[in-house]
């Protein structure tokens, strides 16, 4: 059945040999430079997605850190409109009690002018009507002697005084 052939053995090794050695020029080398480009072509994206991963994450990590300094900031924003809204009020609050004092020392100052020129009024009132009963008392309770020595009596003190 089978048969050993030497001959056939010699031939199929020499053939292999020369097989291996036309491939070898035709085909080896071009399909090596495929294969050695298609993996250079590889790491390069793997490079280059690596990169594009990190920068990703650097860019990430940056965006955190810019929202967290605009919440910090918006917070600021906020806190300081907080404080000057309560200032402002303190404000209108102090004007006003200072405006409604001052309006009370007004016319606690037009009342008091007031009181005066009444209390001024009634004084010159109240020594009229004196005058005039003093007067009349006068005339009624003095003759005409009683009177001349009060007349005296005032002169004299005048010039005396004087």
């Amino acid at each position: 059945m089978l048969e050993i052939n030497p001959g056939l053995i010699l031939w199929t090794i020499i053939t292999f040999v020369i097989v291996v050695v036309i491939l070898r020029g035709t085909a080896w080398k071009p399909l090596v430079k495929a294969l050695n480009d298609r993996e250079e072509k590889i790491r390069q994206s793997l490079e280059l997605a690596e990169r594009a991963h990190a920068d990703a994450q650097r860019m990430l990590e940056e965006n955190r850190v810019q929202l967290a300094a605009a919440g910090e900031q918006a917070a600021r924003i906020i806190r300081d409109g907080r404080d000057m809204g309560e200032r402002l009020k303190n404000e209108i609050l102090e004007k006003a009690q200072a405006s409604s004092r001052q309006t009370v020392e007004m016319a606690k100052a037009e009342i008091n002018r007031e009181k005066e020129a009444a209390l001024t009024q009634l004084r010159g009132e109240v020594a009229d009507l004196a005058i005039a009963a003093a007067g009349k008392i006068l005339e009624a309770n003095l003759d005409e002697p009683r009177q001349r020595k009060l007349v005296d009596s005032v002169i004299r003190e005048l010039s005396g005084s004087t």
